[in-house]
């Protein structure tokens, strides 16, 4: 005994369209046998039951052209747009390639072992300054040029320096 295959389902656009025409062909019928009932009490409603019936017949092959349509879309999303053959999206697993190693970057050149590392004009400027014993100046509190001017703590800040 084979073992049931589970069957997939369908994509969203495909079973909204299989129910609008589940329900237009169900349309069709209701008005197929108002108009069979009415012709055979000669009513009134024939007419209007003949022309509901007529358009939920054009309504219905409406319906299954585009069932037809959406599920070729929603094959062709799952094979891919460019695919080889019609198969190249089924349900068997397609073989996986062998990892590809990864080419070797390109060696960079190296400097000269004996060669100085090449630095920068500030760089020599500073060691320069420092080899004649040069120390930079201390620079000020950033905002005030001297304690006298800073206004008192806690209190609203003035704008007239304190003498």
């Amino acid at each position: 005994m084979s073992v049931a295959r589970r069957r997939r389902r369908l994509p969203d656009e495909v079973r909204v369209a299989v129910v609008r025409a589940v329900l237009c062909l169900a349309f069709t019928l209701v008005g197929l046998l108002v108009a069979a009932l009415a012709s055979y009490a000669d009513s009134w409603l024939l007419t209007p039951a003949l022309m509901a019936m007529g358009l939920g017949v054009f309504g219905t092959m409406w319906c299954l052209l585009e069932i037809l349509i959406s599920r070729q879309v929603a094959a062709q999303r799952v094979r891919g747009p460019n695919a080889a053959s019609p198969m190249a999206g089924s349900r068997a697993a397609a073989p996986v390639p062998p990892p590809q190693p990864r080419p070797l970057p390109h060696p960079q050149p190296r400097p000269h072992p004996a060669a100085p590392p090449a630095r920068q004009p500030q760089e020599r400027q500073q060691q320069a300054r420092q080899a004649q014993g040069w120390q930079p100046p201390e620079r000020p509190s950033p905002g005030w040029q001297s304690q006298q001017n800073r206004p008192p703590q806690g209190g609203r800040q003035s704008r007239v320096p304190m003498p």
